[in-house]
């Protein structure tokens, strides 16, 4: 039976914000449900995300209690004071650039015409003392509980991306060697670049993360090692994939290849996406030769073209393309397991 997972470290310390928010609040005498609100949107994937959107919802969550109090007084608790002090709060939050308080800020605007009755300036501070505790609640405890490390994620999304990777650039040379009615077939490897894409974006996402919450938590000497490798690795693939998208967009004619010649490429091909689907299948020794022999019929052809005085092509023959994005992948490949953690 698969064994429920009950939450994960954001979800924890959610909930211990939020205690220790609504404990101190009642302590105080203040209602807590402004500072739980706070409490529950302050908590960021990074420390430093936290702290950046904690100095713009304190002002925008000042703008709302400042709209509610301001409207309670001229119209009471009417429905026009819950509409016009949505409203306003909102329109100037996005004047402000308050992107990130906008939320919160409505919340507590439209909330706080609910409670408040009497005592409107008082009300209007301890808006502003329960916001305070939340925010300040929320990033002590992302910061000093269960500090995020993303590294693991990264390095397990670039081992998911490299087999990936050399599935597509097995279907997309498969595809070009050997379909014989391309205008009628798509080509498979297009779904799999786009997946690829974004996994590509989550991953550099998860690098952003971690280089900012490595300025509240530094890595060691190994994790900082471990992490530029990532890194590292990362713009391999990167390289690896703007190459093969070179061939999936590039308008392919009939190759004058023989059989034997597109048995002896597409080998290369299937050698290559079995490295990139498995470390063990990678010999760096029997890399080296294949590649050297991918460079001799690259030579070779560009020397055929060459020699022939009758023909000066104005675009490169689609033999020479797929050997040379093929012989750059190789070198890529080579490069990544060069930094292999």
């Amino acid at each position: 039976m698969k064994r429920f997972h009950v939450a994960g470290s954001r979800v924890i310390k959610t909930g211990i914000a939020i205690f220790i928010t609504a404990w101190l609040c009642e302590w105080l005498g203040w209602p807590p449900v402004f500072a739980v609100i706070t409490a529950i949107v302050t908590i960021e994937p990074t420390v430093s995300d936290s702290i950046k959107k904690g100095f713009i919802r304190f002002p925008a969550s000042a703008i709302g209690s400042f709209y509610a109090v301001l409207f309670i007084s001229f119209f009471d608790h009417s429905p026009l004071t819950y509409t016009l002090a949505a409203v306003c709060t909102i329109t100037t939050c996005v004047k402000l650039r308050l992107h990130a308080g906008l939320l919160v800020a409505t919340l507590t605007a439209v909330a706080m015409v609910e409670v408040i009755h009497s005592n409107y300036i008082i009300s209007f501070f301890i808006r502003l003392g329960t916001t305070t505790i939340g925010l300040i609640v929320s990033t002590a405890v992302n910061m000093f509980l269960f500090p995020p490390d993303y590294t693991k994620n990264i390095v397990e999304n670039i081992n998911s991306m490299a087999q990936k990777t050399g599935k597509t650039v097995e279907n997309v040379f498969r595809y070009v060697l050997e379909a014989r009615d391309r205008e009628a077939k798509d080509n498979p490897g297009e779904e799999m670049m786009e997946q690829l894409h974004k996994a590509f974006h989550q991953t550099e996402t998860l690098i952003q993360f971690q280089k900012d919450e490595a300025k509240y938590h530094p890595l060691t000497g190994r994790e900082k090692r471990l992490f530029e490798l990532v890194q590292d690795q990362l713009t391999r693939l990167r390289m690896i994939h703007y190459h093969v998208d070179n061939i999936v967009k590039i308008p392919m004619e009939t190759l004058s290849w023989s059989a034997e010649e597109r048995s002896t490429v597409m080998g290369a091909v299937l050698k290559l996406a079995a490295e990139l689907q498995s470390d063990s299948a990678y010999d760096r020794s029997l890399h080296q030769k294949q590649l050297s022999h991918l460079m001799e019929l690259f030579w070779e052809g560009n020397e055929e073209i060459t020699k022939n005085s009758d023909q000066h092509p104005t675009h490169f023959p689609p033999e020479l393309i797929i050997l040379y994005e093929l012989l750059a992948i190789y070198e890529q490949v080579e490069a990544f397991y060069e930094h292999h953690p």
